[in-house]
């Protein structure tokens, strides 16, 4: 039975493989939109920024967990890279951005096989770079959200069971997300929600589904001596994302414009805001200054700036970052008092962090930063439609989020176990999962031989 149903990802594979050639999607003729070099230029760039997180992510989540698991949790990210692409070539675009069906997803035969799309007009948020340049960059959007809930159920969960859930994750959770915030068609959109880079989409969308599976998965079983394997790769993957970060919410300008600078100055401001309040926040509490502090700091910085990026000034992104850092640390440490096993706080740091973000984007957006934003000014300015508007949906999402989340891990579960047995936990993922292990490099031949020599004498 096992063998039967390891053989059929591979079918679908190939099923790919033949509507490659049925569905060649060759151009019919060239598209005769103005395309401008030099937003087509800085949008390159930018979606290979953002690329370069999803490996940074990697890093990150590498380092604190325990050495057994550290190849198994890296691959969790990068394995994200192969299958979300592959969907959103097939439909997982047409999923996201077709036409809308109801306000909530995309057909999607809109852009079945990416038909239409070296040949197609411009997206209409991004009339100046080729509509296959937008697709590529919402893409990478796509691969990192799923990536993101891996820290919550590190060190328990089965491979080939998590592939399953991202690829139902990202097809019922994701891109419907992503098609009722930022399609004009959208439910979202058109209720006035504004998300410059995905703080709703991507974090609070990988919050709590970060949430649903670690009180669906339950506990670790062994959950004595949990040292951070590699301190050095946390803020090695900091450094990457932070660096990714700017094609991440600059990016979302979709032009090298004068939005896309005041998002990179506001994501450069908030992250380091936040990285400060994180430490000085502990040292209230007795606590020393720490390089995985700093580093969580920036993070939760980073994502709560992300929905607000492009539409507040940059004194009050520092005000964002500092709220987010404080706020998550409280979480974090009432978390730490429960029985939830959210393994690297996946949900105190990028859930929590997306919903301050979506609230205090409500509390700063201005029209004058962003005249793109036709829903109003922040509480800050007076008003209070934008404020009440991201409240709504800041519930809503959530338990759209949470719920589709759990039905989800239920699905998968029974297509395939998702927790390992106790005694692969304690074998570590990597040996259990892979057959690989940090520490079975083999040693080279001479040096075997001259071991041999050696012992012998």
């Amino acid at each position: 039975m096992t063998q039967n149903l390891s053989r059929i990802p591979f079918l679908l594979l190939l099923l790919v493989v033949v509507a490659t050639l049925v569905f060649p999607s060759v151009p019919s003729i060239e598209n005769a939109a103005e395309i401008d070099g030099a937003d087509t230029a800085w949008m390159l760039a930018a979606t290979a920024l953002v690329l370069i997180m999803t490996p940074g992510l990697a890093f990150f989540y590498g380092g604190m967990v325990r050495k057994k698991h550290v190849l198994s949790t890296m691959l969790q990210s990068f394995i994200c890279m192969a299958i979300v692409t592959v969907l959103w070539v097939v439909f997982g675009f047409s999923l996201a951005f077709g036409e809308s069906v109801g306000g909530v997803f995309g057909d999607p035969t809109t852009f079945f096989m990416m038909r239409g799309v070296i040949d197609g007009a411009p997206w209409p948020a991004a009339p100046t770079i080729p509509l296959l340049l937008f697709a590529m960059f919402q893409l990478k959007f796509a691969i990192i959200t799923p990536a993101l809930i891996t820290g919550a159920f590190a060190e328990r969960i089965r491979f080939t069971s998590y592939t399953v859930f991202i690829g139902l994750f990202f097809v019922f959770i994701y891109a419907p997300l992503a098609h009722m915030t930022w399609h004009p068609d959208g439910l979202l959109f058109n209720y006035g929600v504004l998300d410059f880079a995905g703080g709703t989409v991507v974090h609070m969308s990988a919050g709590w589904a970060a949430l649903a599976s670690a009180i669906y998965l339950k506990r670790r079983s062994d959950t004595s001596n949990h040292k951070p394997a590699h301190i050095p790769y946390v803020m090695l993957g900091t450094g990457l994302l932070w660096f990714g970060w700017f094609g991440f919410n600059a990016g979302s300008a979709l032009g090298a414009n004068s939005l896309a600078v005041v998002a990179l100055a506001t994501t450069t401001t908030a992250s380091a805001a936040a990285a400060i309040a994180w430490i000085f926040f502990d040292a209230i509490k007795g606590r020393k200054p720490s390089a995985m502090g700093t580093c969580i700091g920036a993070v939760v910085g980073l994502v709560a700036i992300t929905p607000a990026a492009g539409f507040v000034t940059i004194p009050h992104s520092l005000a964002i970052g500092v709220i987010a850092a404080v706020v998550s640390n409280l979480v974090v440490d009432w978390r730490t008092r429960t029985s939830l096993d959210d393994t690297l706080d996946v949900f105190p740091c990028h859930g929590v962090g997306g919903m301050v973000g979506m609230l205090l984007t409500g509390v700063f957006a201005s029209q004058a930063v962003n005249p793109g934003n036709e829903t109003g000014n922040g509480l800050i300015f007076g008003e209070t439609t934008l404020f009440i508007v991201h409240l709504v949906a800041l519930v809503g999402v959530s338990v759209f989020a949470f719920g589709g989340s759990w039905v989800l891990l239920k699905v998968t579960d029974l297509i395939s176990a998702l927790r390992v047995t106790p005694e692969e936990e304690f074998e570590g993922l990597d040996l259990s999962q892979h057959d690989e292990s940090l520490d079975n490099m083999e040693v080279p031949a001479p040096a075997k031989e001259k071991e041999l020599v050696t012992s012998s004498m």
